[in-house]
C-alpha cells in the first residue's frame, strides 16, 4: 500500500510537474522477472526509474540507510533492500536473485554510484552476475537531467527515461572476463539511450 501511495506521488511529480517525456515502455517486460539497469545521477533516480513502470520494482540501497530505524522501515516499505558498497555484497546478491527468482522486477544502477558530472562511467560486473546466474532479460534504461532538479540552472528542468530493448548474458557466471564485458556493453547501450532521451528533449 505504501509503495502505491509513494508511487502516485512521485507520478505527479515526475510526470507533472516536470514534464517527464517517457520513450520504449513497451519494452518493460508485462509479466516475468527482468533487471532494469540505468545510469545515476542524483538521489532522485531510484523512484524516477520505477514510477513510469506498471510493476513494482525492488532496489539496493546504501546499508547506511538502514542504520536509522524510521528510514529503514520507509526503504524496506518501497522495496529497497541493503547492500555494501565497494565490496562484492553476497548476501545483496543473494537478495536479488531470490527476487528474479520469485518472478519480480529488480532495479540496478551498474555504476555504483552516482556521477558526480553527470556522464556514463564504468560499470561494476555485479548486474551481469546477477543476469548469469538467473538467466533474465535486462532492460536498459537511460535518466536524462535528474541532476539538474532543483539546481542554481533550473529548478524544475523537462526529465526524460528511455527504457532499451531487452539484453541477454548467454555466458558462464564464472567468466569474469566476459561479465565485465557485458557490464560494459549495457552501460555503452545507456549512454546510447540517453543521448536520444537529450535529444528528444530539444525537439519538443
Amino acid at each position: 500500500m505504501f509503495y502505491k501511495f509513494f508511487k502516485f506521488l512521485c507520478r505527479i511529480w515526475y510526470g507533472i510537474f516536470l514534464r517527464t517525456k517517457v520513450i520504449g515502455a513497451e519494452n518493460i517486460p508485462k509479466n516475468g522477472a527482468f533487471i532494469v539497469a540505468a545510469n545515476h545521477m542524483a538521489n532522485w533516480d531510484p523512484p524516477f526509474l520505477g514510477t513510469f513502470i506498471a510493476r513494482e520494482v525492488n532496489f539496493m540501497g546504501k546499508e547506511e540507510l538502514f542504520k536509522n530505524p524510521i528510514m529503514a522501515a520507509i526503504c524496506r516499505g518501497l522495496h529497497v533492500f541493503p547492500v555494501k558498497r565497494g565490496a562484492a555484497d553476497k548476501a545483496a546478491i543473494k537478495t536479488a536473485v531470490k527476487i528474479l527468482k520469485n518472478g519480480d522486477c529488480l532495479g540496478i544502477f551498474p555504476e555504483g554510484t552516482r556521477s558526480k558530472t553527470g556522464k556514463i562511467g564504468k560499470a561494476e560486473p555485479g548486474v551481469s552476475l546477477i543476469a548469469a546466474m538467473t538467466k533474465v532479460p535486462i532492460i536498459p534504461a537511460a535518466i536524462v537531467n535528474t541532476n539538474k532538479i532543483f539546481s542554481a540552472e533550473v529548478k524544475f528542468p523537462r526529465l526524460a527515461v528511455v527504457y532499451g530493448k531487452p539484453m541477454k548474458f548467454d555466458g558462464n557466471a564464472k567468466d569474469k572476463e566476459k561479465l565485465a564485458e557485458f557490464a560494459q556493453l549495457i552501460m555503452a547501450e545507456v549512454a546510447k539511450l540517453k543521448t536520444f532521451g537529450e535529444k528528444s528533449l530539444t525537439g519538443d
